[in-house]
């Protein structure tokens, strides 16, 4: 591989370490020998970005403006492609899409997709998100039209859920944790007990404590998903479906 592809942006932030996570996964994803034959990434990650499940669900302080002003400078710094390592940020996709030229991957089609070819259309998906992300059906909308069945948590285990990401001893605050890992551990055995056959951590701190192995079920990291789409895509021309 000697060409250097598209210009890669990541629109992060949300949260720091979800997004250092994708940059590494990207470079893990790279088929390079060498240092010259690895993606050109620009990073614009800014933490004061408005909480999205906060202003989705309860009308907290609006985070479109900083997200349209990140994307706006990394297209302006010369960005190719730009991926988002955040779920809930793709509610505001479309307005996102307005303000720049170049393309901009949804993270939540692509993981659709990406478990529709792995396991197939027989599967139901357990999908563990965060309640903003569950409340606009981002996924519950992607996965019904590749045709998959979807099983979200009770909300006693959404709230739950939140306490794992947001809470005093959650992932944004502490990071991995083996409380943290135990208690997402029950909440998948709940959902396989309604008929979860595959696991969606459609939230990006997600991946960061439950890897493949810890539990007994195929699991679908949406950043993976997002870190693959970015390699795949930067080689492809411009306007082209082949790479």
């Amino acid at each position: 591989m000697t060409a250097p592809g598209r210009i890669v942006g990541i629109l992060g932030g949300m949260g720091p370490a979800a997004t250092a996570d994708l940059f590494a996964r990207i470079v893990r994803a790279t088929p390079a020998q060498a240092d010259q034959e690895h993606l050109h990434i620009l990073v614009e990650s800014n933490p004061a970005v408005p909480d999205r499940t906060a202003a989705i669900l309860a009308g907290g302080p609006d985070p479109l403006p900083l997200l349209q002003a990140g994307i706006r400078k990394l297209a302006a710094q010369g960005a190719e492609l730009i991926a988002i390592p955040c779920n809930a940020a793709h509610h505001y996709l479309p307005r996102l899409l307005s303000v720049v030229s170049c393309p901009v991957l949804d993270m939540i089609d692509e993981t659709a997709q990406a478990i529709r070819k792995s396991h197939g259309a027989a599967v139901t998906v357990g999908v563990l998100a965060t309640s903003g992300t569950l409340a606009c059906g981002l996924y519950q909308k992607a996965l019904t039209a590749t045709g998959l069945q979807c099983l979200t948590p009770e909300k006693s285990d959404i709230e739950l859920l939140m306490q794992i990401i947001y809470g005093p001893a959650g992932i944004k605050a502490i990071g991995p944790s083996p409380d943290s890992r135990s208690r997402l551990q029950r909440m998948c055995q709940d959902l396989a007990v309604r008929g979860a056959e595959v696991f969606l951590l459609g939230c990006t701190e997600l991946p960061l404590v439950l890897q493949d192995g810890d539990v007994p079920w195929p699991l679908t990291a949406s950043n993976q998903v997002l870190a693959e789409a970015v390699v795949r895509e930067a080689w492809k021309a411009p306007d082209s479906d082949e790479p």
